[in-house]
């Protein structure tokens, strides 16, 4: 069993950058796709950005150019760097592993294991 734990979300205004963080616990993560995911209320949950074993990104064209996904494999940890933060990048944001495949994939079916999500808030 994975575990998965995303913080760093926050309140942050318009233009601005923060970086959240997941840090998986129970097994390594160096050999499995990660991704980003998002979900506002009220809305459906969406691809943001995915990483394979082999550091190979992909992000959604909402967030590209803004956003940078990287992982250190050492410390088993995921990380999403925002910039140039917008108010519609408000919402929770999930991590998530496929448990398996090395590569990421823009599908959130690819996943087996999840966190529970940090909130982002960006104000106008």
């Amino acid at each position: 069993q994975v575990q998965l734990v995303e913080s760093g979300g926050g309140l942050v205004q318009d233009g601005g950058s923060l970086s959240v963080s997941c840090v998986a616990s129970g097994r390594t993560i160096s050999d499995w796709g990660m991704g980003w995911f998002r979900q506002a209320s009220g809305k459906e949950r969406e691809f943001v950005a995915t990483v394979s074993w082999n550091d190979d990104s992909t992000y959604a064209n909402s967030v590209k150019g803004r956003f940078t996904i990287s992982r250190d494999n050492a410390k088993n940890t995921v990380y999403l760097q925002m910039n140039s933060l917008k108010p519609e990048d408000t919402a929770v944001y999930y991590c998530a592993t496929t448990g398996s495949s090395r590569f990421g994939s823009r599908w959130s079916t690819s996943y087996r294991y999840w966190g529970q999500g940090t909130q982002v808030t960006v104000s106008s």
